[in-house]
């Protein structure tokens, strides 16, 4: 990209226009978990993406075919667990803690690249790697006497998500957005027909139920929200992938910390979840480590710079 092609205000409009989108849509999740399916969320809701890109590619803006499938398969493997993770934690916990925790893979992309790959990081990075992480247990305050497992789901989610970052860069060079979100959504959508296939009709009631239940009944509401969600996550990628076009990577990504502050305001509007003083804490602390490792990485793309081929976080 060009200097005279960047265009910083309206990268940061648009990044920040996808980040206000995909935290109100993430905050339509419980509207599904109630009574839903997890597995046939993601089924319903892949099919539905994968047609929406079709129809994109069919239209000329852009290409579906990839240029190594096994490639992109491997790598879609990764953020679409990281998803299944995410989308599952939304049903059981605050949605600033899931995604807060999300948002910690920056800290493991640079984790990864420094042991699997041998760059070299200087204590600048490193220093922010330990803020981040300190951050990280500020939000979900584990308590020795009581600790509960399903707090730390968010960040094993941010650990695949960063493998799928690492894998995008290292197999998948030269492949297309739509190729890559289509293999993203494709396989969130085998892994909710197995889980509709596995799990039994019904399951239990209530959001602990989300992620146990096969298939359930569709009614007009639930095909409502499944779409809406499909359509507002889409929008909000598009969004942001505008915004990497026309501004620098590296200072673009700063403003994708946007969504721990509308993914917890709209969860307060719509559910009355509050965020307590510590863990707004702790959220300040990740979008500052996760600034300055993309401030100051220039060979590791940010989070978002992969968020965009994913059609990735908040998904």
């Amino acid at each position: 990209m060009t200097s005279s092609a960047v265009k910083p205000g309206l990268a940061a409009l648009s990044v920040v226009g996808g980040m206000a989108t995909l935290g109100l849509t993430d905050n339509f999740v419980p509207y599904i978990s109630a009574r839903g399916s997890l597995w046939q969320f993601h089924m319903l809701r892949g099919v539905l993406a994968v047609a929406l890109l079709c129809l994109i590619a069919a239209m000329g803006f852009g290409v579906l075919r990839p240029l190594r499938v096994w490639a992109v398969l491997g790598r879609s493997f990764f953020p679409a667990t990281a998803m299944l993770i995410y989308f599952g934690c939304l049903s059981v916990l605050p949605i600033g803690v899931v995604v807060a925790g999300l948002f910690t893979a920056p800290l493991f992309v640079l984790i990864i690249s420094v042991v699997f790959q041998g760059r070299r990081v200087g204590p600048v990075r490193w220093g922010a790697v330990i803020i981040g992480f300190v951050g990280a247990l500020l939000v979900i305050r584990p308590d020795p006497s009581a600790l509960d497992p399903v707090a730390f789901l968010p960040i094993v989610a941010a650990v695949f998500y960063a493998i799928g970052a690492v894998a995008t860069r290292a197999w998948c060079e030269g492949e297309s957005t739509l190729s890559l979100s289509a293999g993203f959504f494709g396989m969130l959508a085998v892994f909710g027909a197995i889980g509709t296939l596995l799990l039994p009709v019904g399951g239990p009631e209530g959001f602990d139920g989300f992620v146990l239940r096969g298939w359930v009944p569709l009614d007009g509401a639930m095909l409502f929200w499944i779409a809406v969600q499909a359509v507002g996550s889409l929008l909000g990628i598009g969004l942001i992938f505008r915004g990497y076009l026309v501004g620098d990577a590296s200072h673009v990504a700063v403003f994708e910390y946007s969504l721990l502050i509308f993914a917890s305001f709209w969860a307060w509007v719509l559910w009355g979840e509050v965020v307590e003083p510590l863990a707004y804490l702790g959220m300040g602390l990740i979008a500052l480590a996760g600034t300055v490792i993309a401030l100051r990485s220039k060979g590791p793309e940010p989070l978002g710079a992969t968020t965009t081929a994913d059609v990735g976080a908040g998904l």
